[in-house]
This record gives C-alpha cells, structure tokens and sequence, in this order.
C-alpha cells in the first residue's frame, strides 16, 4: 500500500507541474509591450508599459521605475500582487504610484488586439496599446 500511495502522490505532483497557463498570458498577453495609453479616461504620460514574460509573472516600466509582481488569475480574470519596484526619483512619481495603485485594483482584462483594457467593478480602466 505503501508504494502506492507515494505513486500516486508523484502522479499528481507531475500532474500539477504539466497545468496548463490559463492567464492572460495564455491568451494574447505574452510576448508582447503594452504602452498605457489611458487611466480612468485620462491620457496619461508616455513610458508606462505591462509585459507577461512568464506564467504567472508581470513586469514593466513606469516614467520612473521598472516593476515586477505576479499574476496569476484566470483570464478574464485579473489580479496584481506582490507589485515591487525600484526606487528612482523623477517629476512624474506622483503618477507613477497612481498607476501602481491602479494597476493592484484591476481585477478584469480583456485583450482585442492591438489593445489591452484592465478595469474594475469600481469603474476603473487601465488601457494599452501593444507596442
């Protein structure tokens, strides 16, 4: 019984690795650069960008500082989390934080190439262009 047991504990340890990625990474966000175009309606400054390098993985670069974090809710689901990044100083660090802020409260996306929208049921949206 014994030998049983831990096959088939290895059985779903391998099962698990093999999961297919049901992110927004899986459907039209990896390999690509998106530019924010738009916070709640507002144009926004040029050099804010969103990659998905990885399953489960975001990065990109705000007009001050690069950032990284995880994502790993289903599409068309959308959530931000453990959202670090560097420590520059610039004019516009002010909206930077705005963004990151936004960026942590998304929590839908959906991607009609060439764009990208994030929002929320509080009636925030992110937009982006793919570069």
């Amino acid at each position: 019984m014994t030998v049983i047991r831990v096959l088939a504990t290895l059985s779903l340890v391998f099962l698990s690795k093999c999961s297919r990625d049901e992110t927004l990474t899986a459907y039209g966000g990896a390999d690509t650069t998106w530019a924010l175009l738009e916070m709640d309606g507002q144009s926004v400054p040029a050099g804010t960008t969103l990659t998905f390098p990885s399953h489960g993985a975001l990065t990109g670069l705000g007009p001050c500082n690069s950032y990284s974090g995880k994502q790993t809710a289903p599409y068309p689901w959308f959530k931000a989390e453990q959202i670090s990044s560097t420590e520059r100083a610039c004019p516009e660090l002010t909206f930077e934080g705005q963004y990151l802020t936004a960026l942590s409260e998304m929590t839908l996306s959906e991607i009609a190439a060439p764009t990208l929208i994030l929002s929320n049921d509080s009636g925030r949206e992110l937009v982006f262009q793919a570069q």
